[in-house]
């Protein structure tokens, strides 16, 4: 049966949704892009991907201690944060940033996720590849092997620090999708947003202070991390993100003299110039569908997925439609079962989800001659 339509274009309103209104804008002056000084850069939003600004976004360069966003994202990903970690030798020592670990000293991988993530410290990544990999190589072959099934066709790792290597490498664009995806980690969110943590030395508790490098933390509202990095051959290196008003971006600059800056401007433009609008997070929608022939006369359907886009600021209201193969359902109904698809549209953007009963309606029982005789007939096909 051809599709057909049960539900018109039904324009958003405050009464559909109990999220923010959304009101059309005054098509004014849109903000103009930013002016950085990195060699390369992106702006991008963390839940649908979609790149805000770019500047070189897709040349491979060098990322220095931007690294270990994936180092953290590999560990949290294959390992327990609360396992014990035993620092090994080849740890110990290590060049550039470091907490001075201890041969046999022991502590927790999330005490060294922290190091890693505020500190910056080389010998907590090398000591993370080891516990988790087995081996810094062994480590590196995982972070590469995530790289890959990401679809990331120009990263690649030769360690878990980001001490420069010319096969070491990444761009402006995948850099920010590896930071995506470990924002969606909640324990990585967490560290990489904390500011100041102390952890033990050599078993004594709470004698490392770990202080993070990100100065957006405290200057840029609503700052959530991510991570610095530096070598002199690579340049300053930065990602960051920022969330407001249920919006989440993630700006990446590689070789920019003047990061800060180019990160705040970045950051404004993107809250300025879009908005995420959600008529109904996963679950959240409710429509009475009727039933025929069951022992109720409807079934409640709600939306799999969340109905949710990122706009432009001075785009038009939200439309809503919902197709379905027909106006009612026969019984018997089973929970989980597809029933319509909802589409929220806005221009040529649009985000569908299908609609499925969250309860089972069973098919009514046939009645006997004499009980239609005594029903007079009036009994539900």
């Amino acid at each position: 049966m051809s599709k057909k339509l049960f539900c018109f274009l039904l324009t958003l309103t405050v009464g559909l949704c109990c999220c923010t209104p959304i009101r059309a804008v005054p098509a004014k002056e849109s903000p103009s892009p930013p002016s950085v000084s990195a060699k390369a850069a992106v702006l991008i939003e963390a839940e649908s991907g979609e790149v805000l600004f770019e500047k070189n976004a897709h040349l491979p360069m060098g990322m220095a201690s931007t690294t270990k966003i994936m180092t953290a994202l590999v560990a949290l990903e294959q390992a327990d944060p609360d396992q014990t970690v035993t620092i090994p030798k080849e740890a110990v020592g290590i060049e550039g940033s470091s907490i001075y670990l201890i041969e046999g000293e022991t502590m927790t991988l999330r005490e060294l996720l922290y190091a890693l993530m505020l500190s910056s410290a080389n010998d907590a990544a090398t000591a993370i590849a080891i516990a988790v990999g087995g081996s810094e190589e062994r480590f590196c072959d995982l972070m590469n092997q995530t790289a890959r099934e990401m679809g990331l066709q120009s990263t690649r790792f030769e360690n878990p620090h980001g001490l420069y290597h010319e096969e070491h490498y990444t761009t402006a664009e995948e850099l920010a999708r590896i930071a995506a995806r470990a924002l969606s980690i909640p324990l990585f969110r967490e560290i990489v947003s904390t500011y100041t943590k102390k952890i033990p030395h050599d078993g004594i508790p709470d004698v490392r202070l770990l202080c993070n490098h990100n100065k957006l933390l405290k200057s840029y509202k609503g700052a959530i991390g991510v991570k610095t990095g530096f070598t002199k051959k690579t340049g300053r290196t930065l990602v960051s993100a920022a969330e407001r008003d249920g919006m989440t971006l993630i700006a990446v600059t590689l070789d920019a003299p003047d990061d800060w800056r180019d990160h705040t401007a970045m950051l404004d433009f993107g809250f300025s110039a879009y908005r995420r609008f959600t008529f109904a997070p996963s679950g959240a929608y409710s429509h009475s569908f009727p039933v025929v022939g069951g022992k109720e006369k409807e079934v409640i359907l709600t939306n799999a997925t969340a109905l949710s886009l990122l706009l432009p600021k001075d785009h038009g209201t939200p439309k809503i439609l919902i197709e379905s193969v027909g106006r009612f359902l026969y019984a018997p109904v089973q929970s989980g079962q597809s029933v319509c698809r909802m589409t929220l549209m806005a221009g040529d953007r649009s985000v569908s989800s299908i609609l499925y009963a969250t309860e089972s309606v069973e098919k009514k029982p046939s009645l006997s001659l004499l009980d239609r005789l005594l029903d007079g007939g009036q009994s539900n096909p």
